[in-house]
């Protein structure tokens, strides 16, 4: 377990997205790759690239030995001369107190090193600079059979013909490369991420009560086979609320109609008015509820997304509950236009006023405004609120609060409307307390793309 926190505490800093993580994870793989490659390469290449220099160092110092024993004395200053301007080798007298400074401490150094005085003899030495003249600097003698002879020369050789500097040239042709592949590791990545983030997008708007577009079933047979899957899951939904829809509203006619004629003759049985009223209102109970439950099994129908003033609908609202009887205060704090579906957020609203009605027993506050940069509707009310631990319970089809168990009215759909109703349009549906006891019923949703007209 404890190996696994530091793995946690390095997915808690990456990218959350599949397309990133996969990249990520691809591209240290090749950084990786590369760098054993490369470790590997330079291994096994250095004692032969090591074999190889020392052996045309010695090579070179014996032929310039060689032409300097050969010569004539008196054309070896041109010799030299010659050797300095057109091989770019230098040779210069040996001296006990010469300035040098050594060379890198390397494996492919010591392994020149080391070949070379195995050839030349173990008094050999090497600098990386000679009174201040950069170079690769070797001391030889002259004649070096003879350990008397004390005529020791320094030969310098142009440091790139024996180091062989390609290492940036070779890192930019390498840089080149995991770029490629990496460019390819990227598209092949994309190319798996584009469907499951238009699945993604299909799935909420599923979960919103909508109907998605249908999926490109191409590409790859695993996310092609996906598709389908939920491209049928999808149809299978849709025919599903279709089914409930009509069943629901065949109840509906069939119950809708016996309700009435019992009603009426309710009403004219001649008995006592307190009784006839009683029975009215559970006859008018029970309409209530199919209705409710016929709100809850429709969707938005074909109602479009609208541009709507919220508070002229918290006004208009107003003015009905008013001529009732239920005066209502609108608090309208600043202008907020929103996209809607106008009969079904009316809906919504007008469920919440009759559940504050009900609840807190007296006409409930509208406010308007905006929150979050997001156009806001609420219903403000001083009942009994709802404890924060049961806000999203209550948004389920059928769920009461213990405290209501006891009151036979309603079917429990009446928040699950308005839920369903906000998601459907892009929005949140929040219940929160309310400051000085009571309810805040707020609806969220999406701010309006173009001005009123």
């Amino acid at each position: 377990m404890a190996s696994a926190a530091p793995y946690r505490s390095f997915l808690v800093g990456a990218p959350r997205t599949l397309l990133w993580r996969i990249f990520l994870v691809v591209t240290v793989l090749m950084l990786a790759s590369v760098a054993v490659w490369s470790a590997i390469f330079s291994h096994f290449d250095q004692a032969s690239r090591a074999a190889q220099t020392a052996q045309t160092v010695v090579s070179i110092i014996n032929l310039t030995r060689t032409a300097l024993l050969n010569a004539d004395p008196s054309l070896r200053k041109d010799l030299l001369l010659d050797l300095a301007t057109q091989e770019g080798i230098r040779i210069y007298p040996a001296e006990a107190d010469d300035r040098t400074t050594p060379l890198e401490d390397s494996n492919l150094v010591r392994k020149l090193t080391a070949d070379v005085r195995h050839q030349l003899g173990p008094d050999t030495r090497f600098a990386a600079s000679w009174e201040g003249l950069t170079g690769f600097w070797v001391s030889f003698r002259i004649q070096a059979d003879d350990p008397e002879d004390t005529g020791e020369f320094w030969l310098m050789l142009p440091a790139e013909r024996i180091m062989r500097p390609h290492a940036l040239e070779w890192m930019w042709w390498g840089t080149a490369a995991l770029s490629l592949a990496m460019l390819g590791a990227y598209m092949i990545v994309s190319r798996l991420n584009r469907p499951l983030k238009a699945l993604a997008s299909a799935a909420r708007t599923v979960g919103r009560g909508e109907v998605p577009p249908r999926l490109s079933e191409s590409g790859p047979a695993e996310l092609a086979d996906l598709a389908h899957a939920f491209n049928q899951m999808s149809n299978d939904l849709q025919e599903l609320d279709a089914d409930r829809a009509l069943i629901l509203a065949g109840v509906s006619h069939d119950l809708r109609t016996p309700l009435a004629r019992l009603r009426l003759g309710i009403e004219m049985c001649g008995a006592d008015p307190g009784e006839v009223d009683a029975m009215v209102s559970d006859i008018e109970d029970m309409d209530r509820i199919i209705g409710q439950f016929l709100a809850f099994s429709k969707a938005d129908g074909d109602e479009a997304l609208e541009t709507l003033d919220l508070a002229e609908l918290a006004t208009e609202l107003s003015g009905l509950y008013a001529r009732r009887g239920f005066p209502i205060t609108v608090l309208a704090t600043t202008a907020a236009r929103a996209q809607a579906r106008p009969q079904a957020l009316r809906r919504a609203v007008t469920n919440l006023i009759e559940n504050a009605l009900h609840y807190a027993g007296h006409p409930p506050e509208l406010a308007v405004g905006m929150l979050d940069g997001r156009p806001m509707i609420e219903v403000l009310d001083r009942g009994p609120g709802i404890p924060a631990a049961q806000t999203e319970k209550v948004k389920r089809p059928f769920t009461r609060l213990e405290s209501a168990r006891s009151n036979t009215k309603g079917s429990g759909l009446g928040l699950a409307i308005v839920d369903r109703i906000v998601r459907g349009q892009h929005g949140e549906f929040r219940l929160l307390p309310r400051e000085g006891g009571g309810l805040r019923a707020s609806i969220l949703l999406r701010g309006h793309t173009k001005s009123l007209s």
